[in-house]
């Protein structure tokens, strides 16, 4: 309060009760507050600021800048914050006009993340001029360029957040070097590139706390340096293409909480050295070349809570001390070359974990019984290892589980095993696959009564070369979206009821033995053929990704972590289907992969197939097609595969960028069809050379029809003459005597 308003309230405090004394404070308070307005030099630049954008309006009218929306001020009426995240900011031109906030030389706090600004950083000096700059967040925008060497005049910066925009170039180690008492930096999701910048800790009482540079293009290896990090808690760089073995200070940095490195090329051995950091609550490591054991006292690691070793090329037994990082509720060491049994590995010890994952190993044994005391279990894959057995009715009592993957392993008993999962209440996610091999498929009295898996969306049963029919109680699946039963040994027709499904949108029945035609009400899933309907499906995240091959040859195995990527498709090819395509089949407009090879259809190619615009894959290959490829095939503007070998079509190949763009072999095996890219053109005629041919063909044909019709009347009239009047024949014969006398002398 100044002294003007001292003597003010001195001077009227007597004539007022003393009540009135403490509203008269507040007052004051308030006027004092209003007095201290943000400068004229702040406000214009502020409103300058503003003009570079172009939408939307900033609520900017009165006439304090201290009070207009994300504006802070402190007692003097100097601006020291500018918030102004997530208000869909764009701006005029494509530069990102810094200058225009230079005179805010007391602002601490510049956060204008999630917006839509673009263009480069001013380097000309504008971060120079903010020596107070504390915090500096320009997260989830569209800036480009390079950075410059330094953010700040002074050593107050202490969080910098670039994440998620369109920086490139190389990360200049200026930066750390000035900003002494930065704690936060992270650059994750742009295309920064060269080496990850050293050194980042200039000295050991570095401030530094989290380091991300994950999601960029840095190269080389890690070097040396972060073991000076002594309160680094989290240093991420994952995907990148950094390579070479860890830096063996970084396990010096005994504060670190996360290390997450995933898909690089790093190799080399883990050292047993990592138990140093017994602060570490999560070790993500996968998808890069480490080898070797796992570190034998890993144990050390109590607070460890999530272990991410996938994709590497570990092997030998699991360590025994494993079972004392009891907080752990993910370990994933899939696609390595482990090995043991696994029977006698104790899992009740790890009772917090939620995810375990240790698929395509080497392990042997049965499955676990151990792993059923572990009551939070949500996902479960011990798929493509060499266990053995049945599964245990004690897995109901994992009442959380989602996901359960045991494929590719010797397991037997399919009825059985379906009969006890069916308690499992939870279940989203069943996958089978190539186990259970040469079974019949669980039907009939064995599921009589069938009331489980109400909750499941994906049932894979692929190749196990299971007998039988489809069953019954697979109708009784309303949440299923995807069904997988390929390559199996499944007789009988289609069944009807599986157009009934209401979020089913995959279904693979291919490589069976399966007759019949192609049921009509296939062609109604909603999910297919309403875009409406698909829209509304939350498939949401899956507790483990879901692993599937492209529809196309030497295709890789793609992951998803979410169905909501899955591509909607029908496989029914290699079977004995028979009859026509039904028309209907253009109702499926969100279909993106349609394979119908190798079957008995027959008749011609139904236009409708022409409304399937986002198909991309389309396989009509080895049956018996007759007619022409339909002309409206060429609007199919996203098909990518195609294939209608060995059919009897005929006719011109429709012209369009993607059917001439494909390789011979799509279109061999139909003598009569011709055209690019067939090496058989087709004859080709102009409109005027067809009209002359065809009017010359009319007149030669006309004359001919003369020539013989003239000849036959004129025959007829003399013969018919000269039989029925005699004096013309007494006449005529006479003229040939005459004649022949003539010819004689």
């Amino acid at each position: 309060m100044s002294q003007k308003q001292r003597n003010i309230l001195a001077a009227v405090l007597p004539y007022y009760p003393i009540a009135h004394y403490f509203l008269l404070t507040l007052l004051g308070s308030i006027l004092s507050t209003h007095i201290h307005a943000c400068t004229s030099s702040e406000s214009t630049s502020l409103m300058s600021f503003a003009l570079t954008l172009s939408s939307p309006s900033l609520n900017w009218t009165t006439m304090d800048c201290c009070q207009w929306e994300g504006i802070t001020c402190d007692v003097a009426g100097r601006v020291t914050h500018l918030h102004l995240s997530s208000k869909g900011l764009k701006l005029k031109g494509g530069i990102f006009s810094s200058s225009s906030l230079q005179n805010l030389t007391h602002l601490t706090h510049l956060n204008l993340s999630r917006n839509s600004l673009y263009g480069s950083l001013d380097q000309a000096g504008f971060f120079l001029s903010l020596g107070h700059l504390e915090v500096l967040d320009l997260s989830f925008n569209l800036l480009s360029g390079e950075l410059p060497g330094s953010l700040s005049s002074s050593n107050n910066i202490r969080m910098v957040d670039l994440s998620s925009n369109r920086f490139h170039g190389a990360i200049p180690s200026s930066f750390f070097q000035q900003a002494k008492n930065l704690t936060c930096f992270n650059v994750m999701n742009n295309t920064f590139s060269g080496y990850i910048p050293s050194p980042i800790c200039v000295q050991s009482s570095s401030l530094i706390r989290l380091l991300d540079f994950s999601y960029n293009k840095f190269g080389g290896n890690l070097s040396r340096g972060i073991g000076n990090c002594s309160k680094l808690e989290v240093f991420r760089a994952g995907y990148n293409n950094l390579s070479g073995s860890l830096p063996e200070d970084i396990y010096d940095a005994t504060a670190l909480e996360e290390i997450a490195i995933p898909a690089n090329s790093f190799y080399g051995g883990i050292s047993n050295r990592i138990v140093n950091l017994t602060n570490l609550t999560t070790l993500d490591f996968y998808f890069n070349h480490f080898s070797g054991m796992l570190p034998i006292d890993i144990g050390k690691l109590s607070k460890l809570k999530v272990l991410l070793l996938h994709s590497n090329n570990l092997e030998g037994s699991l360590p025994p001390s494993l079972l004392n990082c009891t907080n752990l509720m993910e370990l994933n060491l899939g696609f390595n070359l482990l090995k043991g049994d696994i029977s006698a590995f104790n899992f009740s010890r790890l009772g917090q974990l939620r995810k375990l994952d240790f698929m395509s190993n080497h392990f042997t044994g049965i499955l676990p019984i151990s792993l059923y005391s572990c009551k939070s279990l949500r996902a479960i894959r011990l798929s493509l290892n060499n266990l053995e057995g049945q599964i245990q009715p004690e897995i109901v009592s994992l009442k959380h589980l989602s996901f359960l993957s045991l494929s590719g392993n010797r397991l037997t008993n399919v009825t059985g095993a379906m009969n006890i999962l069916k308690g499992c209440r939870n279940l989203t996610v069943l996958i089978l696959s190539t186990t259970f091999i040469g079974e019949e498929m669980p039907d009939g009295d064995h599921m009589a009564h069938f009331d489980g898996f109400q909750n499941l969306r994906i049932l894979a049963l692929r190749g196990c070369e299971l007998t039988g029919q489809i069953p019954i109680w697979v109708s009784k699946l309303k949440k299923l979206e995807i069904l997988d039963m390929s390559l199996n040994r499944i007789t009988g027709s289609i069944p009807t009821w599986l157009g009934t499904f209401p979020m089913l949108f995959s279904i693979n029945l291919g490589s069976n033995l399966i007759s019949g035609e192609i049921p009509k009400e296939l062609c109604t899933l909603p999910m297919l053929v309403s875009e409406q309907t698909a829209a509304q499906v939350d498939h949401g995240y899956l507790e483990l990704p879901f692993f599937a091959s492209q529809a196309v040859p030497d295709a890789s195995i793609l992951q998803f972590n979410s169905l909501s990527y899955f591509p909607p498709s029908i496989f029914l090819g290699d079977n004995s289907i028979s009859g026509n395509i039904p028309t209907e089949i253009g109702k499926l407009q969100l279909l993106r992969t349609l394979d119908l090879s190798a079957n008995q259809l027959s008749g011609n190619i139904p236009d409708q197939i022409s409304d399937l615009k986002n198909l991309e894959t389309l396989d009509l290959s080895v049956n018996h097609l007759s007619g022409e490829i339909p002309p409206s095939m060429t609007s199919l503007s996203f098909l990518s595969s195609f294939n209608v070998s060995s059919n009897n079509l005929e006719g011109e190949i429709p012209k369009s960028t993607q059917l001439q763009g494909l390789n011979v072999s799509a279109f061999e095996g139909n003598p009569e069809l011709c055209g690019s890219p067939l090496l058989n053109l087709c004859q080709s005629f102009n409109g005027t050379d067809l009209d002359d041919d065809k009017n010359d063909g009319n007149q030669i044909l006309g004359l001919h029809i003369s020539v013989v019709l003239g000849f036959t009347i004129g025959l007829v009239g003399v013969c018919g003459s000269l039989l029925l009047i005699k004096t013309w024949r007494d006449a005529y014969f006479k003229f040939l005597n005459n004649v022949q006398d003539r010819l004689k002398c």
